[in-house]
């Protein structure tokens, strides 16, 4: 069963195709790399999916859901309830604790409930720093807090830009090692990132090129 799918998306700035007739079709619980070198598209892909921006033409389906002529709230709603971000930049509020940092995105969608928050900080191994503020958290850690507020609201697709890019070589393991359990409990993972060591780690690789689709590369599941 398909969670995204994509007909002849074309997404035009100016004179500037940033992407060009892509097709495609993400499977429900499959990890895809997104990859290619600088302004290949991938960050035009990312706010496709993610519902942050509009194809200039085509068509694009998230979970069911036709998204392509949405307008900006009715985007937002499908954002907050489908998708959870995960971002190389942590975007953490600096003077709320962890624990109220993964609440936060509990306020956007319904009630925040702290015992469900520390529930998802455990789930990445961080329960016992739940009201440490971002400052007093390592790297690594702080990223793990940006995934477990991603996994707050349980949604269907975990989107992940750059997600080891701030990190160094023992905190990249400990993340990356989070994301392999989350695929095998069943999550659907788009993770973009210009590391090959981290692309080869998915089912399948995006390669983008100058806005189009070049190649799909299989991976042994």
């Amino acid at each position: 069963m398909s969670i995204v799918q994509m007909k002849e998306v074309c997404k035009h700035y100016g004179n500037v195709k940033a992407l060009d007739q892509i097709s495609l079709d993400i499977k429900k619980g499959e990890w895809v790399s997104v990859m290619g070198p600088s302004g290949s598209g991938k960050s035009t892909f990312l706010n496709m999916v993610g519902c942050m921006d509009q194809p200039t033409s085509g068509s694009i389906w998230i979970d069911g859901t036709e998204i392509s002529r949405l307008t900006a709230r009715e985007l937002t709603e499908v954002r907050r309830d489908k998708i959870g971000l995960v971002f190389q930049q942590f975007h953490l509020i600096p003077y709320l604790t962890a624990v109220e940092n993964v609440m936060l995105a509990q306020y956007y969608h319904s009630i925040p409930d702290e015992k469900e928050a520390l529930e998802s900080l455990e789930r990445v191994g961080l329960k016992e720093r739940a009201y440490h503020l971002p400052s007093q958290l390592s790297g690594g850690e702080q990223q793990r807090v940006c995934i477990a507020r991603a996994l707050i609201n349980y949604p269907a697709i975990i989107l992940a830009d750059e997600p080891t890019g701030n990190l160094d070589g023992t905190n990249e393991k400990i993340v990356i090692e989070l994301f392999k359990e989350l695929h095998k409990q069943g999550h659907t993972i788009i993770m973009v990132t210009h590391s090959p060591a981290v692309g080869k780690l998915a089912q399948r690789q995006l390669q983008l090129v100058h806005g189009k689709l070049s190649q799909l590369t299989l991976q042994a599941v």
